[in-house]
């Protein structure tokens, strides 16, 4: 049989920092929603961390959701569902409710609709004080942006012109107009951020 399993080294660098974050951010039991959930090497990982936690992951994309079932199947965790298809700019998700919303990497490789998509979305999803969780580089006020990013961000809008990395407080402002809470921001590795805003 065919290993359809994604490797991607950018998650074996950062999947242990993002956890510990995570360890203060997520309940102790429920349903956890991942959005872009990619090769699925992080939802295995966390998956493994928190047995309490019962975790969703989605994709837009068939390559993806392959590679999702192949880790999952490897593992052989009980406590990560089955991928669903599940594209943020939809109207219509796969899934009605969850306790938290993971979305790692996502919305600076996607057009700027994609994150319209992904907070309208949890908020018809999270219940009040839930957190949905982003992670990633952003731009922000006052702060320079770090060369590396700069260049990162140059090379992504050369592939495609609607992406790139977002303005921090335009996300922040996105999320207020739909019922999430002000940002609570945690720096981490090569310039990238956390960032989990909580439903009101």
């Amino acid at each position: 049989m065919t290993d359809r399993r994604l490797e991607y080294p950018a998650t074996l660098r950062n999947r242990d920092a993002i956890l510990d974050v995570l360890r203060g951010v997520l309940p102790a039991s429920g349903l956890v929603l991942e959005i872009a959930s990619g090769s699925g090497e992080h939802v295995v990982h966390f998956a493994r961390a928190f047995p309490g936690l019962t975790f969703q992951p989605s994709d837009p994309e068939d390559a993806a959701l392959q590679s999702i079932k192949a880790w999952t199947q490897d593992t052989g965790l009980a406590n990560v569902r089955p991928p669903v298809m599940l594209d943020a700019l939809s109207n219509h998700w796969p899934v009605t409710a969850a306790d938290a919303v993971l979305c790692i990497n996502m919305i600076h490789i996607a057009p700027w609709q994609a994150t319209e998509g992904l907070f309208h979305g949890a908020a018809k999803l999270l219940p009040g004080g839930a957190p949905l969780y982003l992670y990633g580089p952003y731009r922000r006020a006052d702060i320079v942006t770090a060369p590396s990013n700069e260049a990162f961000d140059a090379s992504l809008k050369a592939r495609n012109a609607e992406w790139g990395l977002r303005d921090l407080e335009t996300v922040a402002d996105l999320a207020r107009s739909v019922g999430f809470s002000a940002p609570v921001i945690t720096e981490m590795p090569a310039n990238n951020l956390s960032v989990v805003f909580r439903r009101v």
